[in-house]
């Protein structure tokens, strides 16, 4: 056997080496292709591909050739054939498949370079048709990648403009080695269910009952570390999202960990459900302050003051540019002696702030994300469980005065509806349970109670932290009280006026409380937990 084998192996090295070059990017190919026909491969190629091989004085083979018929059906086959597959598909160490592809004259394909039609650029288009996108579904792409990546031990699938140079460089030396060829495979796969799961999502539309389901990310960067320093973390993003994270670009200081990006992340989710300029100060992925202001100044002055001892070590962001005063702030906070910010991220930052926060503190991270969109165009929350995971429909913010319920027998005032507003818009990015204290004038937190598992300990963190600010203040809870409790507390630190869900087989006894103590209390109909 092992003497048939010899001669096998012997007769194939007189044989025609194959390459099968068909790519929508053409980024980098005439180069990768000199390269494979110095080597002494012969070039087959389709369409497009061939003509820019063609124009750059490479000598090519058209895969009509091989598979004996032509392009047909406007394109729609091409490289699917017998010929084509079985030449990628052989396995090279099988007496019995050598033998067949020499009987059946299949080509020994070797090298395979495969990028797909841009089904992901289509669809990104608002007004993209339903039959224009089925038309940018490749077919015989993924059929080539995933055969080529399945006989790695014999083929290289090269799928990544990325890794022409790479790959070339090694080809040259002949030390394209056995380990490179599966992480090349595992590229490809990885490749061609990114690509499918896009298509998926785009003619499902609905991802939340879906019996299967894959999820396309694509990496942004290598993160610092995880959540601690002995955890790897790397940042992905889906495609086509309108997300500010995926225009974030580091101005100055230090790169990203996991706990620096997703507090980031919920600063966003923070500021930008108000078209009023808003900061937010985020510690352990929860606002610890957050305010409104004329300008980016008062608003970050605000959001500083709402819990300064909090603020330490913190991460700020803005909906509205950062400029001079408001970088005055940031170091008038570490000037007097309260402690240093980790990161600062904006829309923007003005070359004069920017030129003074560098020399506030060399690590502070600063960061810029450009215009928030007025919409997500992917609202749909992943919570990742052990194992496993949940997707449930964003929960967008919204204004709710129309469907709002005045509880007791006292009315809010006007000025008081407007801080129930702010209020409720707040609490619903503040981590549940969650009752904070809003200033009874001014736009800002004065006291925040999160991620408590008792209301009541979330009202008394709330009230104690607001100290002063909570005579004439608004308190906002995420959800119903299910006991009086709270309400005779925010009684004693005499809060004006409630804003909560109601909707609590108990709610009498929270009404009976508020009108005892004269404060106005408001039912929204709708909860605001946020994990």
């Amino acid at each position: 056997m092992a003497k048939s084998i010899k001669k096998i192996q012997k007769k194939k090295t007189t044989n025609k080496k194959y390459a099968l070059l068909s790519v929508y990017d053409k980024t980098g190919i005439l180069e990768i292709a000199k390269i494979i026909q110095d080597l002494g491969y012969e070039i087959i190629s389709t369409g497009g591909t061939a003509k820019t091989l063609t124009n750059g004085e490479i000598k090519v083979t058209p895969v009509q050739n091989i598979t004996g018929n032509p392009e047909c059906f406007d394109g729609r086959m091409k490289t699917i054939s017998f010929q084509i597959e079985g030449g990628i598909l052989y396995n090279r160490n099988k007496t019995s498949h050598v033998n067949d592809a020499r009987k059946l004259k299949v080509p020994a394909i070797d090298i395979v370079i495969c990028n797909l039609y841009p089904f992901e650029k289509t669809i990104q288009k608002k007004s993209v048709k339903l039959n224009n996108a089925i038309e940018n579904i490749d077919i015989g792409g993924p059929v080539m990648v995933r055969s080529a990546a399945k006989n790695f031990k014999s083929v290289l699938i090269i799928v990544d403009p990325n890794d022409y140079t790479r790959v070339g460089e090694l080809l040259k030396i002949n030390k394209v080695d056995l380990k490179m060829r599966q992480s090349l495979a595992a590229k490809a796969f990885a490749h061609t269910a990114f690509y499918d799961s896009q298509i998926g999502k785009f003619l499902r539309r609905n991802a939340i009952s879906a019996e299967e389901i894959s999820i396309p990310g694509r990496k942004v960067s290598d993160l610092r570390y995880g959540e601690n320093p002995h955890q790897t973390a790397t940042f992905y993003l889906h495609p086509n999202t309108n997300s500010p994270l995926g225009k974030l670009k580091k101005m100055a200081g230090r790169d990203l960990s996991l706990i620096n990006l997703t507090d980031i992340n919920a600063g966003l989710e923070s500021v930008k459900g108000f078209s009023e300029i808003t900061a937010a100060v985020i510690k352990h992925n929860s606002p610890c302050g957050l305010a409104l202001g004329k300008t980016s100044r008062e608003a970050l002055e605000r959001a500083i003051e709402a819990d300064p001892e909090s603020a330490f070590g913190g991460v700020i962001v803005l909906n509205n540019l950062i400029d001079i005063n408001a970088a005055k702030v940031i170091a008038g906070f570490k000037k007097a002696g309260r402690g240093n910010f980790d990161i600062i991220a904006a829309p923007k930052i003005d070359r004069n702030a920017f030129e003074y926060l560098k020399d506030i503190r060399e690590s502070m991270g600063i960061y810029i994300f450009g215009k928030i969109p007025g919409k997500s165009n992917d609202n749909i929350n992943i919570k990742w469980l052990n194992g496993g995971f949940v997707i449930q429909n964003g929960d967008e913010i919204k204004k709710g005065l129309s469907k709002w319920k005045v509880a007791t027998k006292k009315k809010p005032t006007k000025l008081q509806l407007i801080q129930m507003e702010i209020a409720w818009k707040f609490i619903s990015r503040i981590r549940s349970n969650s009752v904070i204290i809003v200033d009874g004038k001014l736009p800002m937190t004065r006291g925040i109670g999160s991620g408590q598992t008792s209301r009541f300990r979330s009202t008394a963190i709330a009230l104690e932290q607001a100290g002063k600010f909570t005579e004439g203040g608004v308190l906002a809870s995420d959800s119903f009280f299910p006991f009086d409790d709270s309400v005779k507390l925010a009684a004693k630190y005499k809060v004006n006026a409630i804003i909560q869900q109601g909707g609590s087989i108990n709610d009498s006894a929270s009404i009976t409380a508020a009108d005892k103590a004269g404060i106005s209390m408001v039912f929204t109909g709708r909860r605001a937990f946020w994990h």
